[in-house]
């Protein structure tokens, strides 16, 4: 039985979305604001939370950023229509997906659905990843090495000169969606296929916040790094080494 934490100020919504949670058989956890929700998600085994991002005390962004100081627990963020501004930078900040309000309690479901099952898929319980580890007779679209970049999507481990690089579940997506073919160009159409399921949609502007994330983490390891490549108009690449 998977874990969500449900986190809105508003009563009715999570009444309501905790119900039909429930009856999808779901556990659900909730709280009327992020301070709360703070304290309480370290202390519960969750798989995925729903996070308002306007709230009283601490709102869902900032939740957000203290979250990921320990978790990578996927997030899917409610925000209203015209906040596009809060779509932006909560991707930026690690969220992986969003639903604007109102919203239908089917819907919800869906995309909590279809980010805990890209989750699920990369889970694994094998030792740390090393780049040594990738013999070159070994590479396969689960597990692969492209120049100083290694993969491991089985484990969802991602190295860059071996150094850990710490990624959400649909960045590495898109990584491996680029790298797995190096040169070939990737429209955001594609991207959209390899990161969300087909009954899901997002447009060009939530891949390409992604896609500014996945650069900057890797700019953290290496401020040098410009594998990944725009093609204006057309999409991006992983660039061949």
């Amino acid at each position: 039985m998977e874990h969500i934490v449900l986190v809105d100020d508003e009563a009715s919504i999570l009444t309501s979305v905790k119900m039909a949670l429930e009856a999808e058989g779901f556990r659900v956890s909730t709280y009327t604001n992020g301070q709360d929700a703070l304290a309480g998600i370290p202390t519960i085994s969750a798989d995925l939370g729903v996070f308002d991002i306007k709230m009283p005390r601490m709102d869902g962004l900032e939740l957000l950023r203290r979250l990921r100081a320990f978790s990578a627990m996927p997030v899917i963020f409610l925000t209203s229509k015209d906040d596009e501004i809060d779509e932006f930078f909560g991707l930026r900040m690690g969220a992986d997906d969003y639903i604007t309000k109102p919203f239908s309690q089917r819907l919800l479901i869906e995309h909590i659905r279809a980010v805990l099952r890209r989750t699920n898929a990369r889970r694994g319980d094998s030792p740390s990843l090393k780049a040594s580890d990738v013999p070159a007779d070994k590479a396969s679209d689960r597990y692969f090495q492209r120049g100083r970049l290694v993969v491991d999507a089985e484990r969802h481990e991602t190295l860059w000169d071996d150094a850990p690089v710490n990624l959400t579940v649909t960045e590495f997506s898109l990584l491996e969606a680029l790298a797995i073919r190096p040169g070939v160009v990737k429209s955001r159409d594609a991207l959209m296929d390899a990161a969300y399921d087909e009954q899901i949609y997002v447009d060009d502007r939530t891949i390409d916040s992604h896609i500014k994330r996945l650069r900057r983490k890797f700019k953290a390891v290496d401020p040098q790094f410009d594998a990944i490549e725009t093609l204006y108009g057309v999409g991006y690449r992983y660039r061949e080494t």
